[in-house]
């Protein structure tokens, strides 16, 4: 699983933040104890002692040193013991000036050896819904507030079903999608008209995969394509940060590249286009596209490489019917 450089840092800091504001009311608890009952300090300082004997005897050479330790132990335990006492004597409970970590798995690490644990996880995933509800309405759009009763039943102009029909299938095949993506998961092109439910149903995806967990970059192909222009040409501090957003588009889990076609097409677009598809078919990520053009005309405007990959790698779900902006104003 591929994290996000940018989203990680953001979600380490906040990690950081509360663990260090966690070990501050902890410290508070145990100020608030040593003054009501200065012998308790004086046993957290032995304690700490006992424990460095512990670990020095364990270490030192020649003499067997068990003898040693268990003695040390013996006296650690009786220091809790009374330290258990004083506590409960004041109201508290024995274990009150215990540190137990909020995360027993990492010990508020938040790594488990090389692996990412669960709790810094859900701090990625709340950053990374940050970042994607900058751009999507992440609060209402979700698989379970999609609503079909706008789409026609009526069998569509030359199409054999309705557009209620057809998005009942598109609907099923993007729900699927989202809940069953892995690494053996394909890509999506959507195609069809403005006012659809394109971009609705490219939300609810990216807010379910980004619970799981995966790294989902979301982001207009126009926005994407000045990225990767001011990757290659400018020379100033916006060029690192380009190359930064560039580095996201290529290597996230699931890229979500929504309403190309319409910007200003060049050679360089195309030329950008075809890397974007080209390497995330190659190193197997997975990738969104949603247009307003048929795959006619995206081949008769990016080339006959990018229609061949698109036909050939991507699952293309066509849309049809009246636009729902419209019909909602009605």
């Amino acid at each position: 699983m591929a994290y996000d450089a940018r989203v990680l840092r953001r979600a380490a800091a906040r990690y950081d933040e509360d663990r260090q504001r966690r070990e501050e009311l902890f410290r508070a608890r145990q100020r608030e104890c040593y003054e009501k009952e200065p012998r308790l300090e004086e046993i957290d300082r032995e304690l700490s002692h006992t424990m460095a004997k512990i670990i020095a005897n364990g270490l030192r050479r020649g003499a067997d040193p068990r003898g040693a330790i268990e003695a040390l132990k013996t006296e650690n335990l009786g220091l809790q013991q009374e330290r258990g006492e004083l506590l409960t004597g004041l109201g508290y409970p024995a274990d009150y000036l215990e540190p137990t970590p909020d995360c027993p798995l990492c010990n508020d690490t938040g790594w488990r050896d090389t692996r990412m644990c669960e709790c810094l996880r859900a701090y990625y995933v709340r950053e990374q819904n940050a970042e994607l509800s900058r751009l999507l309405d992440l609060g209402t759009q979700s698989f379970d507030t999609f609503r079909f009763d706008y789409y026609s039943r009526e069998r569509y102009p030359g199409k054999d079903i309705s557009p209620y029909q057809r998005m009942e299938k598109n609907y099923d095949a993007c729900r699927d999608y989202a809940y069953e993506f892995s690494k053996r998961s394909g890509s999506l092109l959507l195609s069809g008209a403005p006012g659809l439910g394109k971009t609705f149903l490219s939300a609810s995806i990216a807010r379910v995969v980004s619970e799981a967990g995966h790294s989902v970059v979301y982001d207009t192909a126009a926005h994407v394509f000045s990225r990767f222009e001011s990757q290659k040409f400018r020379r100033d501090d916006d060029a690192d940060e380009a190359e930064d957003d560039v580095a996201r588009c290529l290597k996230c889990d699931l890229l979500i590249l929504d309403d190309l076609g319409s910007e200003m097409t060049t050679a360089f677009v195309q030329s950008a286009l075809y890397q974007i598809v080209n390497t995330r078919l190659m190193t197997n990520r997975k990738t969104i596209i949603s247009t307003n053009l048929s795959p006619d005309e995206l081949g008769a405007r990016y080339g006959a490489a990018i229609r061949s990959r698109l036909e050939g790698e991507y699952r293309i779900l066509p849309f049809f019917g009246e636009d729902i902006r419209r019909l909602k104003k009605r």
